[in-house]
């Protein structure tokens, strides 16, 4: 959401900044990626997640150009060159942290392998949890958000434009049709307690 708890150090890219050449950090900072279509509980899993791991978290919405906002709220799916700039500025965001050593949970839909590579790609602290749901779930938790600008008429396109993970990608795929807190005790599972994937996981 708009006014999701986006935490940012002055230090650190803001959404929409020039985005510095991209390298790999070697670095023990931690970054977990919770990603899902619109209804998967990401947003609410994320923000779980963080607290209990101790991890800074930053909601990928408040990374959308005024744009992209703009053709959601009227209904509009998004293009991947709208999602271009979107997947950049969370990229330069994650980096920066790494960079600094600070572990930190994000959340974004990454409903394409494109997307997730993009994301992933030189950043091997980096990990994503993608939430797999049931439309029919993802219908009743859309009908009863309220003050968000993804209209429901936005999930089938979605689906459409989803790629569900291959077994060949480094992603951690959770079943999150249940209560968020059972969602997030499954994660810390999988990860181990220090936020990396658990030994043998995938």
């Amino acid at each position: 959401m708009l006014a999701g708890p986006l935490i940012l150090s002055p230090a650190l890219p803001f959404p929409g900044s020039p985005l510095p050449r991209r390298r790999q950090i070697d670095s023990s900072a931690v970054i977990v990626i919770v990603a899902g279509v619109a209804g998967s509980g990401k947003t609410t899993v994320g923000a779980q997640l963080a607290r209990r791991l101790g991890y800074r978290y930053a909601d990928a919405d408040s990374f959308h150009p005024l744009a992209n906002v703009a053709k959601m709220r009227a209904g509009i799916p998004l293009t991947d060159e709208d999602r271009a700039p979107w997947l950049r500025a969370i990229g330069a965001w994650m980096d920066g942290l790494i960079e600094a050593g600070q572990s930190a949970v994000v959340t974004c839909s990454a409903l394409k392998r494109a997307y997730r590579d993009e994301l992933l790609s030189g950043r091997p602290t980096a990990t994503l949890v993608f939430l797999m749901v049931s439309k029919d779930v993802l219908i009743r938790r859309l009908d009863t958000r309220s003050a968000h600008f993804f209209p429901e008429e936005l999930l089938d396109s979605q689906l459409e434009t989803l790629e569900p993970p291959a077994p060949d990608e480094r992603v951690l795929t959770v079943a999150a049709d249940g209560d968020p807190v059972h969602t997030v005790a499954e994660i810390v599972a999988r990860l181990g307690t220090d936020g990396a994937p658990a030994a043998g996981d995938a």
